[in-house]
């Protein structure tokens, strides 16, 4: 499986996994997924992590939202051993060694009817390393069907390289030219499953126009023996499995939730 898992993502750029957390385990951490929603909403902070990409604005109306909130681990002990699972982080270790760093997480929910859209864009816009082993893995914590704002994934687009400008808020012609949501491929899920994809794979997502609330939290992961370069983004620096050989005294006491 591990050749045949590694040959895909080489290929496509992804690998969904099916049933990495049994049911029993996901209904857990849906329910500290849904206390960490009523949490921020309390919180009087903006939440609404909506992109208002003009890329998108013919999906956009001006009451969508998606909710968001970084680092899930520094709420709940019980989503911090979400992440430490070892199926997910066997998977991680065939994509990008045994050396694996957790950059950061993120919570996102979109609402029913109202969940936003995401424009096509490469994460490595936004949390640069030097050997572009960046990749995310994503909890699918509800089901993920068809309407309901499903990730769309370009296949193979992770070959172009890093692409400047690919932030998803400038139309980019290498990009938007040549690719849309409406051709990229969607990705149906079942809660438990786990979506990982490279750094520099295009990918975005559609509104969500179902009458279900669509829940995942992304994990961001870097190899070890990479070094991320200078970034805004939160870096929590945390060593997963193996070593952290990029980190230093400096690097470490500068790290910020």
């Amino acid at each position: 499986m591990g050749e045949d898992l590694y040959s895909q993502f080489s290929k496509n750029g992804y690998f969904l996994a099916k049933n990495i957390f049994n049911k029993n385990k996901i209904l857990t951490y849906e329910k500290d997924f849904d206390k960490i929603i009523g949490q921020i909403k309390v919180s009087s902070e903006n939440i609404n992590a909506r992109w208002n990409s003009k890329l998108i604005k013919k999906y956009e109306t001006s009451d969508t939202s998606v909710l968001h909130t970084h680092n899930v681990q520094s709420y709940s002990s019980k989503m911090l051993k979400m992440i430490q699972n070892e199926k997910l982080l066997d998977i991680a270790e065939l994509l990008i060694g045994k050396d694996i760093i957790l950059h950061h997480t993120k919570l996102f929910s979109k609402p029913p009817m109202h969940g936003a859209a995401f424009p096509l864009h490469q994460d490595w816009s936004y949390f640069p390393t030097e050997k572009n082993s960046m990749i995310a893995a994503v909890v699918f914590v509800s089901d993920c069907k068809k309407g309901m704002g499903r990730i769309r994934i370009v296949k193979g687009s992770h070959m172009m390289g890093n692409v400047n400008g690919s932030d998803g808020h400038s139309k980019i012609t290498e990009i938007h030219g040549k690719h849309s949501l409406e051709t990229a491929t969607p990705i149906s899920a079942h809660k438990g499953d786990v979506l990982f994809f490279h750094c520099c794979t295009l990918h975005g997502s559609k509104p969500n126009l179902s009458k279900h609330e669509r829940k995942s939290i992304l994990i961001q992961l870097y190899s070890g023996k990479d070094k991320p370069m200078e970034s805004t983004h939160t870096n929590i620096q945390l060593t997963l499995r193996g070593w952290n050989y990029a980190a230093t005294r400096n690097s470490v006491n500068s790290i910020k939730a």
